[in-house]
Formats: structure tokens, C-alpha cells, sequence
């Protein structure tokens, strides 16, 4: 040990050796390898979901429809927020695991704490921006006036979570990027468990309906912030967080941002589109909002277990192209492909089969069930087809491109989705008409994107 660092942790690469977190993705088993690379990946995401969808049961269950249809107005809102934290956070994974499977030291710490200052400083932008223009941004959705006081108190109340939320998505992206996906699935499991247990409690004992379960989410959120930060403050790996070296990058940061910001754009802009999507919801009657936002959360449970293979696609080619390992970058693409689009097509057609028990979590009332399950039923077939798009986007990022995946998802699924709401909507204004253009703009968008990720490949091995 240098002598100016004597007392303090020194960090090297351990990629792969006995004792060490940080996983070498760029030799063995591809097949297998992205397999039990994503399997706790999945878990992860399943329990996050299973988590948020208790704050919708307990409420559906023990406060109402009315309580049910409020936290439901929301979804999109929230998704919108927290999916521009987890494109910024697709950035981090990316740029971490190019400079660990180059073995680069220096830029892996300087990109892990330019990350940790950014993602902190976006959580509270906001979550400043998401409390001041909730009841504006709810009105302009045309939120039904019997939920928007309760949809507006749900918000203020959840958003101020973000700071915690961005944090922890910053950890996970910096230890899947090392390949640690086993220690997010521990802390997310332990703040899960008391956020269910916190929402009964606050429900069913302190009468607190919609506020109590948005108060239950974000002590969860700190927790798990908490825990992950605690690890990376303890741990000697390259990755791993010293308070005197806390400071940002000129350089990491404008690649971050190039990176991170088409990402997070791209993620909010895809949510933007589907809040037109939600005043589509809205204009029907209050039994059909109450059974899409039922049915909704099986929307988030199949995407994010899908999304493990993403991560796990942006982390295997990221580290493979740092390596320059042209055949393991390509082959992580397609395996990756394939076990989203598996997954996607196994829990869809089993969601279809089993769909009034899933529903019956949420609601026991026949007509929400009932309109719950057609929007059910045509999302469930039609899950498997975003892998092509989603994973080609991924594999555009982790050779270093975004803002062209972002300008695909803007026209592909955005302007093409709003533009459907005002044209076959309009004209037909049935759930079947509205529900169609997710299926019609994921095809639209995989071709573009694929097209795109072809191009790129070539370039990136000239």
C-alpha cells in the first residue's frame, strides 16, 4: 500500500476471484451465464412490483373503489417520475460496466461518484417538480372529480420518496453493472416486507386509506437506499464509496448525461405518451378506471421481470465491448432477446388463464373485474412483442448511443401513440381501440430500433 493511502480501503479488480462481488462477464456460458445473471434480477424486479401492487390490494380491499380508483389515476404520473430515474440509472450500468470489463480503475470510481451526485440531485428536482404541478397535471388528465382530492394526496405524499428511489436505482445500477444482482434482491426483499406490513398497519388500523399506503412506500424507499448505500460504503472493490472522495467528474459527467439523459427522456416521454393514453381511461366511467388500474399492475409485473434480461443485456455487452469481445457482444444480444421474449410470452398467456384470480386481488366488485379483464386479455398476448424493442434500445446503450433510441421511442411509441388516440380512438372510442395501440406501436418501434442497433454494431468494430 502507497504510503499517502495508508489507513484507507485500496481498491483493485477482483473480477471474478474468490471473495470478491465484482462477477467477469466477458468469458464462459453465455446461455447460462445471462440465465443466473437474471434470476435475481427478476426477483428483484417481481418483489419491487408485488410490493407496489399491495399498496393498490389493501387499498382496493379495505378502502374501496374509491381509494382504488384514486392510487390509480396516479400510475402513469409515477411511472413517468420514476422512469426517468431508471433511464438515468440504465446510464450508470452502462458506463460502470464499460469501465470495469476495460479493467479501468480510475474511471470506474470517478464514474461511480459522478453518479451518486447526480442521481441524488435528480431525485429532489423531482420530486420539487412532481409535488408543485401534481393537482395541475391531474386536472389537465381529466382525473375523475371524486378521486383527483385523493389521487393529489397519494402523490404529494409518495413523490417525496424520489430522492431514495434514485439512490437506490443508482446502487443497482452500479453493482448489476460489477454483476452483483444477488445483494439489490436482499435489500429490496427486507424493505418490500415492511412496506406490505406498513401498509396494513396504516390502512386497516390507522383509517389512513390512500395517504397511508403512500406513507408506507416511502419509508420503504429510504430503507432500501439506506441499505444499498451502507454496502457501498463498506465494500473494497473498485466500486465501492470513500466520503473524502466524494466529488464529481467533468468529463464522467457529460458522458453520464449524454448517456443517462436521452435514457431518462426516453423513459418519460414513453410514460408522457401514456398519460394520453390514461385521458383515453378517463373517458370512460369510473367502474372502467378502477378495472384498467387492476389490470394495469400486471403491465408493470411482466415489464420488469422482462427488464431483468435488459439489465442483463446492457451489463453483458457493456462489459464485452469494453473488452472488445465483438462475438460475446452480439451472442449477449440475441440470449438476451430470446429469454425476454419468453418470459414475456409465459407470463402473458398465464395471466390471460388466470386472469380473474389475479384481478380478484385487487377488487371483489363483478363490473370492475369484468372491465379489468378485457384489458387483460389483449395485453397478455401481446406482452412478448416489446422485447424486440425494449432490448434493441438496451443494446443501442450499452455501445454508447442514446439519444438516437430516444428519438426512435419518441416517434415509434410516443408521437405514434398520441397520434392514435386522436385518429382510431376518437373514431371508434371503445377500450378494444385504446388498448390496441400498445401491441401496434411496439412492432412499429422494434423495426426502427432494430434497424438502427444493425448500423451501430457495424460502426462500433470499425
Amino acid at each position: 500500500m502507497n504510503k499517502g493511502n495508508k489507513g484507507k480501503k485500496e481498491k483493485t479488480i477482483n473480477t471474478g476471484k474468490a471473495g470478491s462481488n465484482t462477477n467477469d462477464l466477458t468469458s464462459g456460458n453465455l446461455t447460462s451465464q445471462i440465465l443466473f445473471f437474471s434470476l435475481p434480477l427478476m426477483a428483484s424486479n417481481m418483489l419491487q412490483v408485488l410490493f407496489n401492487m399491495a399498496d393498490v390490494a389493501v387499498v382496493g380491499r379495505f378502502a374501496g373503489p374509491i381509494a382504488l380508483g384514486a392510487v390509480g389515476s396516479t400510475t402513469t404520473l409515477v411511472a413517468l417520475y420514476t422512469g426517468l430515474l431508471i433511464g438515468l440509472a440504465s446510464g450508470i450500468n452502462v458506463l460502470v460496466a464499460l469501465s470495469v470489463g476495460a479493467k479501468r480503475v480510475k474511471d470506474t470510481e470517478e464514474t461511480v461518484y459522478t453518479a451518486l451526485i447526480i442521481s441524488g440531485v435528480a431525485g429532489l428536482v423531482l420530486l420539487l417538480l412532481g409535488v408543485s404541478s401534481a393537482r395541475t397535471v391531474l386536472g389537465l388528465l381529466h382525473t375523475k372529480s371524486e378521486l383527483i382530492d385523493g389521487a393529489t394526496r397519494y402523490l404529494h405524499i409518495y413523490l417525496l420518496g424520489l430522492p431514495a428511489l434514485a439512490i437506490y436505482n443508482f446502487g443497482n445500477a452500479v453493482l448489476s453493472a460489477a454483476g452483483d444482482t444477488k445483494r439489490p434482491l436482499l435489500y429490496l426483499s427486507i424493505s418490500g416486507v415492511m412496506n406490505v406490513l406498513l401498509n396494513l398497519f396504516f390502512v386497516i388500523v390507522c383509517h389512513l386509506d390512500v395517504q397511508g399506503v403512500a406513507i408506507a412506500s416511502i419509508i420503504s424507499q429510504y430503507t432500501s437506499a439506506f441499505l444499498i448505500l451502507r454496502h457501498l460504503f463498506r465494500c473494497e472493490e473498485i466500486y465501492g464509496l470513500q466520503r473524502g472522495k466524494i466529488r464529481i467528474s467533468g468529463d464522467k459527467a457529460v458522458r453520464l448525461l449524454q448517456l443517462g439523459v436521452p435514457s431518462g427522456l426516453q423513459n418519460g416521454i414513453f410514460y408522457l405518451a401514456n398519460l394520453f393514453v390514461q385521458m383515453g381511461v378517463n373517458s370512460f366511467d369510473a367502474t372502467v378506471v378502477a378495472g384498467n388500474a387492476a389490470a394495469a399492475n400486471a403491465d408493470n409485473l411482466v415489464y420488469d421481470m422482462m427488464a431483468a434480461f435488459y439489465t442483463a443485456c446492457g451489463s453483458f455487452m457493456g462489459q464485452n465491448y469494453g473488452a472488445r469481445k465483438r462475438e460475446r457482444v452480439l451472442r449477449s444480444y440475441f440470449i438476451s432477446m430470446f429469454y425476454a421474449f419468453a418470459c414475456g410470452l409465459i407470463l402473458g398467456l398465464g395471466l390471460v388463464a388466470a386472469g380473474r384470480h389475479f384481478l380478484g386481488l385487487f377488487t371483489a366488485e363483478e363490473a370492475v373485474m369484468a372491465a379489468g379483464m378485457e384489458r387483460l386479455t389483449i395485453m397478455g398476448l401481446s406482452y412478448c412483442v416489446s422485447a424486440f424493442m425494449d432490448c434493441s434500445i438496451a443494446a443501442a446503450r450499452s455501445l454508447g448511443k442514446s439519444f438516437v433510441p430516444m428519438v426512435v421511442v419518441i416517434f415509434g411509441a410516443c408521437v405514434f401513440r398520441v397520434t392514435w388516440i386522436y385518429t382510431v380512438f376518437a373514431y371508434f372510442g371503445t377500450t378494444l381501440s385504446l388498448y390496441l395501440l400498445f401491441v401496434c406501436s411496439w412492432v412499429l418501434t422494434a423495426i426502427a430500433g432494430n434497424l438502427y442497433l444493425a448500423g451501430v454494431y457495424r460502426r462500433a468494430w470499425r
